[in-house]
Formats: structure tokens, sequence, C-alpha cells
């Protein structure tokens, strides 16, 4: 009899036992699902739940959405800014390297510019002293159709052929005139050393003291550059 009876007590704890962990009531959960009543539910109600259920209330639900969106909206509001600020660099850089080559391009039109105008003139320059060189071989020939009409006699002047020499060296004379080549004026004048070559004196000749009184052979310019001087008397 007391075996039975012990056995009964030991199921009737058991029994006592399961209902007190069935009775295990979780009263903080708001999940809201069908397994948990208004006042809270049990653990094996919670294990049961399709939702995750971390056992807080709605109102702190509500605050940590709330700070999470809040969160969010800041990251957001960093990255457009730190976005828009690249942006600026990159503008700011991109206008000083167009400033820089421009700076460039115009230096060097400039130095493009000096140079052409440079080559131009000393082109110029060459050309004027190679027709220098041709001039000055020709001078003689004039010399000798001067020196050639000089020495013809009076009677002999109307003769054609003797036209024909003085019609020859008045062209050539014309000729010079159109390339920039002029005669250097000397008799009468006052001595200039840079365009006459005195290489004679004379005392008793009539004029004013360092005047060229005789012109012995006639210089010439081109372009105001001296192509030969004057061979002058000069009054002393």
């Amino acid at each position: 009899m007391e075996e039975n009876r012990d056995k009964i007590d030991n199921e009737m704890n058991k029994n006592e036992e399961t209902k007190e962990n069935e009775q295990k009531i979780n009263n903080d959960c708001n999940c809201g699902c069908e397994h948990c009543g208004p006042d809270g539910c049990s653990e094996e109600d919670c294990k049961e739940c399709d939702k995750e259920c971390d056992c807080k209330s709605e109102s702190n639900a509500g605050e940590n959405a709330c700070e999470d969106s809040t969160v969010g909206a800041n990251a957001g509001s960093v990255g457009a800014n730190a976005r828009g600020a690249h942006e600026k660099d990159e503008l700011a850089l991109a206008n000083e390297k167009i400033k820089d080559w421009e700076d460039k391009y115009k230096r060097l039109l400039a130095e493009f510019d000096n140079f052409r105008k440079r080559s131009e003139k000393e082109s110029a320059m060459m050309i004027d002293i190679g027709a220098s060189m041709v001039l000055t071989k020709i001078l003689p020939i004039v010399d000798n159709f001067e020196r050639a009409i000089n020495s013809i006699p009076d009677d002999l002047k109307d003769n054609s052929f003797v036209d024909g020499v003085d019609k020859i060296y008045k062209q050539m004379l014309k000729t010079f005139e159109e390339l920039g080549v002029k005669p250097i004026e000397a008799v009468g004048k006052p001595f200039d050393a840079n365009l006459h070559n005195a290489v004679m004196t004379d005392e008793n000749a009539e004029g004013e003291v360092d005047t060229v009184v005789e012109e012995l052979q006639k210089g010439y310019t081109y372009k105001d550059q001296v192509l030969r001087h004057s061979m002058v008397k000069v009054k002393k």
C-alpha cells in the first residue's frame, strides 16, 4: 500500500511541475501573433510563433526604427556632401589645367610670332646682302659707260651708235632707281665720312673748308645702305 501511495505522490508532483512550466508566461511579449494572448505568451507559444519574438514592447521597437531611419538619413547626407566636395575638387582641378594650357598656348603663340618676325627680318637681310653683292659687281660697268659717254667728241654725239650707248646707260640708271639704288650727292656738299672717301685735298679750290670740290668716282646707296663711297677731293 505504501509503495502505491509513493507512486501516486510522485505522479502528482510531476503533473504539478508540468502545469507550472506551462503556466510560465512572458508578460513583456507584445508580438501580436495568434499564439499570444493579451496577458503575454508562454515560452512554448513563443517557440511556435512564426515571428521573431524578442520580448520587446512596441514602443521600444518604434524608437529603434526611428533611430535607424535617422542614422540612414545622416549617412545619405554625408555621402551626398562627400560626392559634392569631390566633384568641386575635380572641377577646380580641370579649371587649373585649362588655365595652364591656355597660358602655354599663349606663350607658344607669342614665341612663334617672334620667330616668324625674326625669320622674315633675317630673310630680308639675306636678300639685301645678296642684292648688294650683285649690284656692287655691276657698278664698275656703269662707271665704264659714264667714261665712254664723257669721252665722246662733240662731233660724234649725234651718231646713232653713241645714242644707243647713252640710252643703255640711262636704262641702267632707271633700273637702279627702281631697285632702290641711288647715286650719292657729293660736289658742293659738306664732307661726310659715312658717304665720302676723301682721296685728295685742295687748299686753293673755291668753296668752304671741308667741302667736296670734285667727285672722282660716283658713290651709290642701296635702301639707305652704302654700296660704295664716293671718291672725292676736299677743300682744306
